[in-house]
């Protein structure tokens, strides 16, 4: 049954087209390099049309693994496929793991807090999913290997990827709980002023702002955003698993280095006002020694 006809799951000719197009998509976050407006997170603005963070941010990124194993399931069927190589499912499995942190983990039970995002920040994030999900389901679903005959050779190689994405994962966890401490801590500190002040925590936050303070641990002594890097990491392992000529895993990797570098350039310069120059010091953005 089909979600989308054509395209949920994807006919040969829809997926080549989307995965194709994919590639491009850096050409549309150019734009983030022209201003510095991005209405979510540390730079969240007030608005009557805000989404609450938690809901937006499992509303905006469950829908791409959802999407991908949903393909996986029912493409195989219109292609008279009788099953799909295992490595097919352990790529599925891989993205799956990441998006069950990032969507649902994360935002729902980990984070103790999530500020508000803009709807323009939703609907670009959901269109970010779902064509990747379209564009690396359609390939692990039929469009691309379908026998251990296509994988051949490759053992090695796929577990040198799947190395290269367990320590990008798990260091992607490692430093977003790091950020979860910080908010955490600031937290407690403000609970406990407002019962000095006789005030419910709510109405102290509102009154008083938010804390914010300069990671330490791990990579946060070279870069202001390693979970950013780590998560690069991930998406390199991925590929490697992929292989070279794997264009849904190349894409997924360079778009996400499209949105995410603007954000960290941009993200720096923040911590620059907020803290200045001298308590930041030499760390740089996103990739240790050089941005």
């Amino acid at each position: 049954m089909a979600l989308i006809e054509g395209y949920i799951p994807p006919t040969r000719e829809h997926w080549e087209t989307i995965a194709w197009l994919w590639q491009f998509f850096p050409l549309l976050t150019a734009i983030q390099w022209l201003t510095d407006f991005y209405p979510m997170g540390k730079t969240s603005i007030e608005s009557r049309l805000n989404i609450p963070g938690k809901i937006g941010w499992f509303t905006m990124e469950a829908p791409g693994f959802m999407i991908l194993l949903y393909i996986m399931y029912t493409l195989p069927q219109e292609l008279n496929l009788q099953s799909l190589p295992p490595t097919n499912w352990v790529m599925a499995g891989m993205f799956t793991i990441h998006y069950i942190y990032r969507a649902i983990l994360a935002p729902l039970f980990l984070n103790p807090s999530m500020a508000p995002m803009h709807p323009i920040v939703w609907i670009s994030a959901l269109a970010f999913q779902v064509f990747n999900a379209i564009s690396i389901g359609g390939w692990l679903g039929g469009h691309g290997p379908i026998t251990l005959e296509d994988w051949a050779g490759r053992l090695y190689t796929i577990q040198f990827g799947m190395i290269i994405w367990a320590v990008g994962l798990m260091g992607n966890i490692f430093h977003d709980d790091e950020l979860r401490e910080i908010r955490r801590a600031a937290n407690r500190r403000q609970k406990k002023e407002a019962e000095k002040e006789g005030k419910s925590v709510d109405e102290y936050q509102a009154q008083s702002g938010k804390i914010y303070m300069l990671p330490k641990n791990g990579l946060f002594h070279f870069i202001l955003f390693p979970h950013y890097f780590c998560e690069w990491i991930e998406w390199a392992g991925f590929w490697v698993v992929g292989g070279w000529d794997c264009l849904p895993a190349r894409a997924f990797l360079g778009n996400e280095i499209a949105s995410m570098l603007p954000r960290a350039l941009q993200g720096r310069e923040w911590y620059v006002k907020r803290f200045g120059r001298d308590k930041v010091g030499n760390r740089k953005a996103i990739i240790p020694g050089l941005l």
